[in-house]
């Protein structure tokens, strides 16, 4: 947040905001529960906490019973109700789902995504849907799918790590796997690759955008529309953080909407036999939101669950001997390293369990915003009026002892395999990482055969270590990034 916007928004409040502080801690009263202050609403907790806002709305929703309702600032207009229930999950994304469609407050938050299939609903989402699923489905893709990863493992990855190979200097991990996944899903759906994984790490507009707008987004959800739209008259802060995101996502995406690529022929297609559809978008528009939605389901899913399972594996040695010897014992990799098909990866059932934990304490999507159509009651005894503000807290369903047990903030890979040595299925609703019922992510097996590929091929050849002094956190934003990105040092295996 920028120094003018932040004296714009908080000058008002400080004050108050002090003395909620100060009132507080004289009485020695830190409960998990936000305070309810005259005028001021909850807002003096999301402030005092917005370092780790995640964290802090997970401690709220255990003790409150995984609901929560938060109230803003008086004209504020914020009331919204917070849950990690999986009762209430199912029932929101399953059981009642046409009763809960994206919505229009959903499309302001994120009309930088216009008419793709992240702010798509009823036919305009099911066409998207129906048409990404045929390309996903035709019988060349896992062929297509494996020699483009390899490609960039053996062209972008490997040479960049080499690179950094016993320099004092750390790589920033996250950093490359968000420049992987860039290139990988461009190769995809726009039918070329950018190359932003190289040596040289430059700078790439485009692919750093994704990273720029998490931040704005998640504040979209707290601040009232009005602040939005002064900003965006001002050209300051938040807003012009999107506007310049937009921007060079157009520089990038419409030079490239022409070109010969699988997919967006395909929805091409269904355009011009469905035209009713596109709403208020002409073709090329419409194009490039679909491009920027597969884009960003496709950059930060697996670049953000790499960058959490090799921290993760850090901290667990164990666990990171237990990948080596499966990746041994069933691709038969004792004396040389060889790439593996995605019919091959489906044998790795220890890192497929050590992926999952990556995605049950990190997911990548930290919450989904919803508003039912009609008045509702959850399963928790919740109401919610027409079109009332309903937050989900996916992060903090992975961190709830309710839910996954007391062990539930451990890194535990065997939580996923089944005494028969088979990979457990855990329902969506407890497990919401790619999304539960109808709108589960349609990408869901192409990320983990991804991800499969190039874990397995960074553990097998390097040894990775986590350089110390970082500390490494989840930022506050929309995408759980880590905030500071994972600095490590590398040596080659024998």
């Amino acid at each position: 947040m920028s120094i003018l916007e932040s004296q714009y928004i908080l000058l008002s409040i400080i004050p108050p905001l002090f003395l909620a502080w100060y009132l507080t801690h004289r009485r020695g009263k830190q409960p998990p529960e936000p305070t309810l202050w005259p005028l001021l609403g909850m807002l003096p907790a999301v402030l005092l906490n917005l370092r780790h806002i995640h964290d802090y709305a997970t401690e709220v929703l255990t003790t409150c019973g995984g609901t929560y309702r938060f109230i803003g600032p008086w004209l504020f207009n914020i009331d919204m109700l917070f849950t990690s229930d999986p009762a209430n999950i199912h029932h929101i994304l399953s059981r009642n789902f046409s009763n809960y469609p994206k919505g229009p407050e959903f499309r302001k938050i994120f009309d930088i995504l216009g008419d793709g299939i992240f702010g798509a609903d009823f036919e305009l989402w099911e066409i998207h849907r129906k048409t990404t699923m045929a390309q996903l489905k035709h019988a060349d893709f896992n062929e297509f799918l494996e020699r483009t990863v390899w490609q960039k493992v053996e062209d972008g990855l490997f040479p960049v790590l080499d690179h950094f190979c016993g320099k004092k200097e750390g790589l920033d991990l996250q950093d490359v796997f968000q420049r992987l996944a860039f290139d990988n899903i461009c190769k995809f759906v726009l039918g070329s690759d950018p190359c932003s994984l190289r040596m040289d790490l430059t700078l790439f507009p485009c692919e750093k955008a994704f990273s720029t707008l998490a931040e704005p987004l998640l504040r979209r959800h707290i601040l009232p529309e009005w602040m939005w739209k002064v900003q965006r008259w001002l050209n300051v802060g938040d807003e012009r953080v999107i506007a310049e995101a937009a921007a060079a996502f157009d520089d990038f995406i419409y030079p490239r909407v022409g070109d010969d690529a699988d997919m967006l022929r395909a929805f091409e297609k269904m355009y011009s036999e469905r035209k009713s559809i596109a709403v208020g978008a002409n073709l090329r528009d419409f194009l490039k939101d679909t491009s920027l939605s597969l884009m960003f389901a496709g950059r930060d899913t697996t670049s953000t669950c790499l960058t959490w399972l090799f921290w993760l594996v850090a901290q667990n040695p164990a666990s990171e001997r237990k990948i080596l010897e499966e990746l041994e014992a069933e691709l038969g990799l004792e004396k040389k390293w060889r790439s593996f098909t995605a019919e091959e990866s489906h044998k790795l059932v220890y890192l497929h369990g050590a992926l999952c934990e990556s995605l049950r304490l990190f997911p990548p999507v930290a919450l989904e915003h919803k508003a039912p159509l009609q008045p509702d009651i959850l399963p928790s005894g919740h109401h919610l009026a027409r079109n009332g503000k309903l937050i989900i807290s996916f992060y903090s369903v992975g961190r709830m002892e309710s839910v996954w047990g007391k062990d539930c903030l451990h890194f535990k890979p065997e939580r996923w395999i089944c005494p028969s040595g088979k990979i457990k299925h855990e329902p969506s609703y407890k497990f919401p990482a790619f999304n539960a019922g109808p709108r589960t992510c349609v990408g869901k097996d192409m990320a983990f055969v991804q991800m499969k590929m190039v874990a397995a091929a960074i553990l097998y050849g390097y040894k990775v270590r986590v350089v110390e002094g970082q500390r490494v956190s989840p930022r506050d934003s929309i995408i759980l990034h880590a905030r500071e990105g994972l600095k490590v040092s590398l040596r080659k295996r024998n």
